[in-house]
């Protein structure tokens, strides 16, 4: 499978696959970019995380928080503090305001101390949330 092949297929074939139709505009829109050459992932080595979140979100159906998630577990980049996120927005209530809410920029602020490895971090909140078992 490759952009161009996607770029061919019929809405109608890809919803076989099971996608709602929403998702077939967001695939089609994707391969479309990909296979233009409007998204150079070559690129994204050199780049910085904001900057490839700017490149990405321009796409249909693709926001921050998925990004975020490909820069994390794909990219494998280290400074990624994902505070749209609601298993890392629990985890930063419970461990830093008694359960409390928290605004994005209240986390960004008690997260700044993490960097350069916010992602690090953002793996032992989401870790916190797990139950112990014996």
């Amino acid at each position: 499978m490759n952009a161009k092949n996607v770029v061919g297929l019929t809405p109608e074939a890809i919803r076989a696959c099971g996608f709602s139709g929403s998702k077939v505009s967001y695939v089609k829109d994707l391969a479309q970019r990909f296979h233009t050459g409007a998204i150079k992932p070559r690129r994204w080595v050199k780049m910085d995380d904001e900057a490839i979140i700017e490149d990405l979100v321009r796409v249909r159906g693709i926001g921050r928080w998925s990004v975020e998630m490909f820069l994390i577990f794909h990219m494998m980049r280290p400074n990624v503090l994902p505070v749209g996120d609601l298993g890392l927005q629990r985890a930063m209530e419970k461990s830093y305001n008694e359960g409390e809410p928290l605004t994005r920029d209240e986390m960004r602020e008690i997260g700044a101390m993490w960097a350069p490895w916010s992602t690090v971090a953002t793996w032992y909140l989401w870790r916190s949330l797990d139950p112990v078992t014996f």
